[in-house]
């Protein structure tokens, strides 16, 4: 007999999912800085020097001291002696004295006895090796002290923290080559059923090809995991609860896709009992789409089986096993997630007591960004490769109306 689901709100079933799945460090591997972009670093990264290493002027023009130019203006500039050029890549030679400057270009040192620069258009040379300062300087202007940026021994960057291209950069300036970063979870991925085929195949009648471990893998790889394709299951239980047990000697997260509606959603979740304890924790969403999806830990594996529906199989995907992902990635800051700001174009009907998550197309206008819904069935993949994002509609609405102010959350 068919499992009677019992709906949990999403970031409820997620909240009960994390707690079960126990804590641990990822391993450890060390990789080229160059290479680590999107990677989660698992050591603290310490300055070994300041940054910058030396005081440096942010443009070009005169270094000098700011006493020497109170009161400048244009219709009465201060008059000071050229004492020579720093030249770029070097230390300065020169110093400067009372009523001295000395010329200095964008990121050159800054010779000792000048704590100022003014800027080049805010000067004119005159005969004589001397140059008209027509504006007061404060001190520091225009320069970069040393260690204003990083200081030694400061934690520049954290441990848990997925690297961004400005990460690299740091490490870059700091002469961190390699960096210790965390291994990649590794995401098995079985996609069931009688009906799938694999992509390269031409379907029979009633056959379909596989779309959803596709997505999936893509949909993982962009998270930071490996995904591990185990290939097609027919709807046998026997042999699917064989193939999940493979992957669980090597995976950090098993997904079992197209088996969990009607009959073979019941296989998957007595699949997932009998891989070990607790086994199945949530079994069906309020939410749509995406009702009937499992989640559950076996054995400290954490293990979701997603609807067959690629709509549906993506959209709890990006819901649930990224984030879960996230953790077991050893990252440790909270997700940050951008939206877009837009007007609905249409009336968007929803029920009262469910999540709805509607794919929406993105088109400007004098007043800002439309989102304008793609409709679609759940197992139309091609609604939302025609979408730029998601709307959600809260469980206590009965559904948004045209004007509305929405929150798009992109898909890239």
């Amino acid at each position: 007999m068919p499992e009677f689901l019992r709906l949990v709100p999403p970031t409820q079933a997620l909240a009960r999912w994390v707690s079960a799945i126990p804590e641990r460090e990822p391993d450890r591997e060390e990789v080229p800085a160059r290479e680590a972009l999107g990677r989660v670093l698992a050591e603290d990264i310490v300055a070994a020097h300041p940054l910058p290493t030396f005081a440096r002027s942010t443009v070009d023009g005169y270094a000098v001291r700011a006493v020497d130019t109170f009161g400048a203006s244009p219709s009465s500039p201060s008059y000071l002696r050229l004492v020579g050029e720093v030249p770029m890549g070097a230390l300065a030679e020169v110093r400067v004295g009372p009523g001295e400057a000395a010329v200095v270009h964008t990121g050159g040192a800054i010779p000792d006895g000048a704590d100022a620069v003014v800027m080049l258009e805010d000067t004119q040379r005159v005969p004589g090796g001397e140059i008209e300062v027509l504006k007061a300087m404060g001190v520091g202007r225009n320069i970069i002290a040393l260690g204003e940026d990083v200081r030694q021994g400061e934690v520049v960057i954290e441990r848990g923290r997925r690297l961004r291209p400005q990460e690299i950069g740091g490490l870059m300036a700091l002469g961190r080559v390699r960096v210790s970063v965390y291994r990649r979870p590794k995401v098995a991925i079985l996609s069931t059923g009688d009906e799938v085929v694999p992509p390269e195949s031409e379907p029979g009648p009633g056959q379909v090809r596989d779309v959803n471990s596709h997505t999936l893998a893509a949909l993982v790889t962009r998270a930071g995991a490996d995904p591990a394709p185990y290939g097609i299951v027919p709807d046998d239980v026997e042999r699917l609860y064989r193939a999940t047990r493979e992957a669980q000697g090597s995976a950090d997260l098993i997904v079992i896709t197209a088996g969990s509606s009607a009959s073979a959603r019941d296989n998957t979740a007595e699949v997932v009992r009998r891989l070990g304890a607790p086994g199945v924790l949530v079994h069906g969403l309020s939410i749509k789409p995406g009702k009937p999806a499992i989640l559950g830990v076996a054995d400290g594996t954490p293990v979701v089986g997603l609807p067959g529906n690629p709509v549906s199989a993506l959209v709890v995907a990006g819901l649930l096993v990224v984030p879960v992902l996230r953790g077991l990635s050893g990252e440790r800051r909270p997700e940050i997630t951008a939206t877009v700001t837009a007007r609905l174009t249409v009336n968007v009907p929803s029920e009262a007591g469910r999540e709805d998550y509607v794919a929406v197309r993105l088109e400007g206008s004098p007043q800002g960004w439309m989102a304008d819904p793609v409709f679609g069935k759940s197992n139309l993949i091609f609604t939302l490769v025609r979408a730029d994002g998601l709307i959600r509609v809260p469980p206590d609405s009965t559904g948004l109306e045209a004007g509305s102010v929405v929150d798009v959350v992109p898909f890239d």
